[in-house]
């Protein structure tokens, strides 16, 4: 699915450069949760925004289902982080002056999808969640965990084919973050592409493989076995 060579990204500092991401090479297949970890500093959040297209400054090749996005314009690269990517940011990122609904069906507006179909999409979302009764709420009436939940439903209503996530449960209590990380499991097993930042080993455990990074550089790249949603 996603083959990076030789990326790199730095900043100028001064008269001198500040490297962020060195050298990496990485392929993440088809239907992987991937984890990144690394101590701060470290180019993680740097490594997912480029992922997700969100960071334009960098070099090297980025081939993604085949397509050499490092070829693409500005504005290509932004439709296709439309069309087939979802993100989950750690501050929710939700409209406040937007229902629950609304929020969801966000991702939708920019299809040229019919009113109707979107309401169904939402509908069957806010269903799967179990939000229909906080269908018409606004962000600041839910809690943080509730916050996350429309979240994710946002990020997946389009059936993206690539999830990222940047530190999704590092504003949530325990239980709470086992929910969030329950459900990306759940998104995995149904052939959602998983790739998270995160700094909890706990939630490291749910996924399939750790990346390790060290001052720009992969220093690990490792299997784990999964561990099961509770029942």
């Amino acid at each position: 699915m996603i083959e990076l060579k030789h990326v790199e990204r730095s900043y100028p500092a001064g008269p001198a450069t500040s490297w962020v991401l060195r050298h990496i090479a990485l392929t993440i297949n088809q239907g992987e949760f991937v984890t990144i970890m690394g101590p701060s500093g470290a180019g993680k959040s740097t490594l997912l925004n480029v992922l997700a297209l969100l960071d334009d400054g960098w070099l090297g090749e980025y081939w993604f289902e085949g397509t050499a996005v490092h070829k693409l314009g500005r504005r290509q690269r932004a439709e296709l982080a439309r069309e087939r990517f979802g993100m989950v940011f750690q501050s929710y990122h939700l409209l406040d002056d937007l229902t629950v609904a609304e929020n969801i069906e966000l991702p939708l507006s920019y299809k040229n999808m019919p009113a109707q179909e979107r309401q169904a999409k939402v509908a069957d979302i806010l269903d799967r969640f179990q939000m229909v009764a906080k269908k018409d709420l606004y962000p600041s009436q839910l809690s943080g965990g509730q916050q996350q939940l429309v979240g994710i439903a946002r990020a997946v209503v389009h059936a993206p084919s690539l999830l990222l996530a940047d530190e999704p449960t590092g504003n949530l209590h325990t239980a709470q973050a086992r929910e969030i990380m329950q459900m990306f499991q759940e998104l995995n097993r149904q052939g959602v592409t998983i790739i998270q930042v995160t700094h909890s080993e706990e939630n490291a455990r749910y996924s399939q493989r750790i990346l390790e990074l060290c001052d720009g550089w992969v220093t690990r790249d490792a299997s784990i076995p999964t561990v099961e949603v509770c029942k």
